[in-house]
């Protein structure tokens, strides 16, 4: 931990690293469920949907990089344990117990407004307290509004599929 990073937090650090968890774990919770539907998927433009949601997987991953680097130059422990995601995470996890492309794609954008909230708050209460994590939070918000935006086309793509004219 550097101290002098330290000390420019504006914020209790403690409540800091609650937040940088939660996200954390959203992170680890998006990845895997982004993976796992990448290989389960079924249905039409799989392929295009799965390529995307790989693609996506790799990005949360390195978002969780990015936020475990930042607990712990503030002196904090990532949430250790994979079982402990769910009960840290604000974003739920949605198994893709239906691999149906629309289901899946439904899950997923579900998934990044709720990262799009986790993160646009974290800028709110760092913006003046933290510029370091404050930088952080809008690289990773940047992506997740690409995802959204991603996601959706691809949803509106498969519904105009089946669009009775």
């Amino acid at each position: 931990m550097g101290t002098r990073g330290t000390s420019i937090v504006g914020m209790d650090v403690n409540e800091l690293l609650r937040l940088l968890n939660a996200a954390y774990a959203s992170e680890w919770l998006a990845y895997y469920q982004y993976w796992l539907g990448a290989k389960l998927i079924k249905g039409p433009m799989k392929d295009a949907v799965a390529a995307e949601l790989n693609l996506h997987a790799t990005e949360e991953l390195g978002h969780a990089l990015l936020l475990s680097n930042r607990i712990i130059q503030l002196g904090g422990t990532p949430v250790l344990a994979p079982a402990q995601w769910t009960e840290f995470s604000p974003c739920a996890y949605d198994a893709p117990a239906d691999p149906y492309v629309g289901t899946l794609l439904d899950q997923n954008i579900s998934g990044e407004q709720c990262a799009i909230s986790t993160y646009k708050h974290l800028m709110d209460v760092t913006r003046e307290a933290d510029p370091v994590t404050y930088n952080i939070a809008l690289t990773i918000l940047t992506q997740e509004v690409e995802h959204e935006e991603d996601l959706q086309g691809l949803k509106e793509d498969l519904d105009l599929m089946f669009r009775t004219r």
